[in-house]
């Protein structure tokens, strides 16, 4: 299981969450990916393949989108998929 970020980070991308991570799981980060890909993206993403569920992110994260997905709100269980897809994996639970 990992952690999702929600849309309600869609243009916001504050790092907040980037700077507490202790495994550098979200992306894209400026730091991490570099400018071009931080700005591409509409939204930051937690690789599920990294993240170790430390839940560090979430008290951070000034627009409350970061969720462990077992408490994800059913609004925003789209979200699991379009994380998946960012890092090229199919949605899973």
């Amino acid at each position: 299981m990992a952690h999702i970020i929600t849309g309600r980070c869609i243009d916001v991308k504050d790092q907040s969450c980037v700077e507490v991570c202790p495994v550098d799981c979200i992306h894209p980060a400026q730091a991490l990916d570099g400018q071009e890909a931080f700005s591409a993206s509409p939204q930051l993403y937690i690789d599920p393949d990294v993240c170790i569920d430390c839940g560090a992110c979430v008290p951070e994260c000034p627009v409350n989108a970061i969720y462990y997905i077992d408490d994800l709100p059913a609004e925003d269980a789209p979200s699991i998929a379009i994380n998946a897809a960012f890092f090229g994996r199919s949605a899973a639970r």
